[in-house]
């Protein structure tokens, strides 16, 4: 449970990745970094947003409504007694998720975002992350 907590509070940009511990989250990396290079391409990043997405739709119809995001931000949030994200921001990336404007979120729309704080980390405008940069990451 902890690597989904920490995985979401990565990829969903809500919250800290150091909300877990940091072996959970060398784990995590080593996961994500399919190509063993030792940074994050936004490629593998959007793959691991792919496969969140799909444990975050309970009804597994491809879509994300209100309830589900809501659902499980709030079971994440009690998962680590912490609060992960103020439901204004979650909405606003919800908002900015839906390329198509048709106020659903598809798997496809889910991968492909990639949260503001993630691209803010990335300082050298390479579309990957380096380890100093989550290490950066993860002290903000």
């Amino acid at each position: 449970m902890r690597n989904v907590v920490a995985l979401t509070l990565l990829l969903l940009g809500a919250g800290s990745a150091s909300a877990a511990g940091a072996e959970n989250a060398r784990q995590m990396f080593r996961q994500m970094d399919q190509n063993g290079d030792r940074s994050l391409q936004f490629a593998e990043i959007q793959a691991a947003r792919a496969r969140l997405f799909d444990r975050l739709d309970a009804n597994h119809n491809g879509i994300l409504d209100t309830k589900e995001i809501a659902q499980a931000t709030r079971r994440l949030g009690e998962a680590r007694n912490v609060e992960i994200a103020s439901a204004e921001g979650l909405g606003a990336q919800a908002a900015r998720m839906d390329r198509n404007g048709d106020g659903r979120i598809s798997r496809d729309e889910f991968a492909r975002f990639i949260p503001d704080r993630l691209l803010r980390a990335d300082t050298n405008g390479d579309r990957s992350l380096s380890l100093w940069e989550l290490r950066a990451l993860r002290g903000s």
